[in-house]
């Protein structure tokens, strides 16, 4: 499954799922973002993980507020 949208600022990954739930026989869907930082170990390997050093979080902020963006604009289209 793809997302339904990325934003990446250096090695930040903020990433829009859709999401569908069975809820009293209706079929009902909803957003979720995912959140990950990526990077090359000391063997070349990519890695993930959700731990920040001081210098990521703006690029943090910065694709999180992408996020919250595109979310509450979309909604109000």
């Amino acid at each position: 499954m793809e997302p339904e949208k990325s934003f990446v600022a250096g090695g930040i990954v903020v990433s829009i799922w859709d999401n569908e739930v069975e809820v009293e026989g209706a079929t009902r869907s909803f957003k979720s973002v995912s959140f990950a930082k990526r990077y090359k170990d000391k063997e070349g390997n990519w890695q993930t993980s959700s731990s920040l050093r001081l210098n990521d979080i703006p690029r943090a902020i910065v694709a999180l507020g992408k996020a919250y963006e595109h979310l509450t604009l979309r909604q109000r289209q």
